[in-house]
């Protein structure tokens, strides 16, 4: 099997698929136009495919000739709510929604391999579970897909799994990066209601005023990370929204914000759990008001499996030589539910330099309105997905 140029002779349906659906952008878990061009497009596989029930969720399963081990690809398929602002002809149509992250790439990719490993359906010791997700972005739809039976969808669990992610900035186009052990951070939720007594902005000894006592607590917040936490098991505190009030002369009832906390180990995720709402309701108490908290658990750490990891890595230097992968120096602060699946089964996930610029640094990045992905790598992709399925498989 030469994956490399198989997947050269149909990069070009690959590119169009992608921009198909880079056309049709959806959100969250409901994505029934890019359900419909992903069915199209993988129509007289020989694939058994089963439709998600709480979502527009796709998985299609190639059972091998022979016997062997289950794997696992996974594609997400959904966009983020971003107003595009890039020049191309097959911008988004729909207004207010926008693949800035690149899953149109990823769907298109999961397909490429799902036709590479489907015209080798005889040799292939082994099945493959393709899966395609929806609700990547903030909805938890590997949750929901993994409640709905994906990891099991080949009648037995999957042995291994596989999933990569472009990168518009920072990696140079058609490279392959990952690491083994944290790669990504796990994401969390805190949100605050400062509960006052509101009143005339003239008059603020009559009142209890919410505004300042957030802003302490959002103050404090930040002095927490740097002087509670250990500085090699990082954690991130960033407050992403603010509301209060309704007029520059009204002092309100409450003020809210809301905070994501991104860490890589329990412990410094459940210290922070614990202290910083200590910390909020502590605050408003000592200046006579009270504060409402809500942490939330989000993603857990995307965590891979270190002889995995390594897999990847050797599979991708012997596919495209050893100028096409760099190991990851540092994990990042940005989080997946990937993380899910790897929870659940050994495997690894990967970046994957899809810039349109010759130094990344000059590129806009992912969530961006200017994010842009070089297409001309899809073949690259859906090649590694196909041998690193195949591969797996052969070992057993």
């Amino acid at each position: 099997m030469d994956f490399r140029e198989e997947a050269a002779a149909i990069e070009g349906e690959l590119i169009a698929l992608r921009r198909e659906l880079h056309q049709i952008p959806e959100i969250g878990l409901d994505l029934p136009k890019t359900q419909a061009a992903v069915l199209a497009a993988l129509e007289g596989l020989p694939l058994e495919i089963t439709l998600g029930e709480s979502s527009t969720a796709v998985t299609a399963v190639l059972r091998g000739g022979k016997p062997g081990p289950a794997v696992l690809l996974r594609g997400d398929m959904d966009a983020l709510p971003v107003t595009e602002e890039n020049p191309a002809e097959w911008v988004s149509k729909h207004v207010g929604t926008m693949h800035a992250c690149g899953h149109d790439l990823h769907t298109a990719g999961l397909v490429g391999a799902a036709k590479l490993l489907s015209a080798h359906q005889a040799e292939l010791a082994g099945d493959v579970v393709f899966m395609f997700q929806p609700g990547e972005e903030g909805w938890d739809g590997a949750g929901h897909m993994i409640a709905e039976g994906v990891l099991e969808a080949a009648g037995r669990k999957v042995d291994a799994a596989y999933g990569l992610h472009v990168i518009s900035d920072t990696v140079p186009r058609g490279v392959f990066t990952t690491k083994p052990g944290p790669m990504m951070a796990a994401s969390s939720g805190l949100f605050v209601n400062v509960i006052g007594k509101g009143g005339h902005g003239s008059r603020p000894n009559t009142t209890l005023d919410p505004i300042p006592v957030a802003a302490e607590i959002i103050t404090a917040l930040q002095a927490l990370v740097t002087r509670r936490f250990n500085v090699w098991d990082p954690i991130v505190i960033t407050v992403g929204t603010f509301n209060a009030g309704t007029r520059h002369n009204i002092i309100p009832d409450n003020a809210k914000f809301a905070a994501t906390v991104r860490t890589f180990s329990e412990e410094a995720l459940a210290q922070v759990e614990k202290e910083s709402v200590k910390l909020a309701e502590d605050i408003a108490t000592a200046h006579g008001l009270t504060a409402d908290v809500r942490f939330e658990r989000e993603y857990p750490a995307t965590v891979n499996n270190a002889d995995e990891a390594a897999f990847v890595a050797e599979t991708a230097k012997d596919l495209f030589g050893e100028d096409r992968y760099v190991e990851m120096p540092d994990p990042v602060m940005g989080s997946e539910d990937f993380s899910r699946v790897l929870e659940a089964v050994p495997g690894s996930y990967m970046f994957y330099g899809a810039t349109v610029k010759e130094d990344p640094a000059d590129a806009a990045s992912n969530h961006s309105p200017r994010a842009a992905f070089d297409d001309s790598v899809l073949a690259d992709g859906a090649a590694l997905l196909a041998e690193l399925a195949v591969r797996r498989m052969k070992r057993g």
